[in-house]
């Protein structure tokens, strides 16, 4: 993986997510892929999960939002992310994202884990 690479993953992974149902996903992602909400959440495993996952947090593929991105890193399979949503609903959500990546040789996201922060979370100071 390149940041080239990285980069068109990530545009994938944004078109999925916009697009209706959940069939598109086994091009991004490995079949026993874990995908992590938060550092500390429990990991859902496979893409059956990671669907039901899917369908659970989004409001469908109407959903508005924007979204940015930036590679900050590859190293070999392993990649991060700094990515910035702002969901456009009754009240605007903003978040920022890093994203620890690990990918097979084939290009599929095998570990997906997500470090969410949103204004006026607490910090740690």
């Amino acid at each position: 993986m390149d940041q080239s690479a990285v980069g068109a993953w990530v545009e994938g992974y944004e078109r999925a997510w916009r697009a209706e149902g959940t069939d598109g996903l086994g091009v991004l992602f490995a079949e026993g892929v874990g995908y992590q909400v938060s550092p500390w959440a429990e990991p859902a495993i496979g893409l059956a999960a990671l669907a039901e996952l899917w369908e659970g947090e989004r409001d469908g593929p109407d959903e508005p939002f924007s979204m940015e991105s930036e590679v900050v890193a590859v190293d070999g399979l392993t990649a991060v992310v700094r990515v910035e949503v702002v969901y456009e609903k009754d009240e605007t959500a903003l978040w920022r994202d890093l994203w620890v990546l690990r990918f097979d040789d084939a290009g599929r996201c095998v570990w997906f884990e997500e470090w969410p922060f949103a204004p006026g979370q607490r910090d740690g100071h």
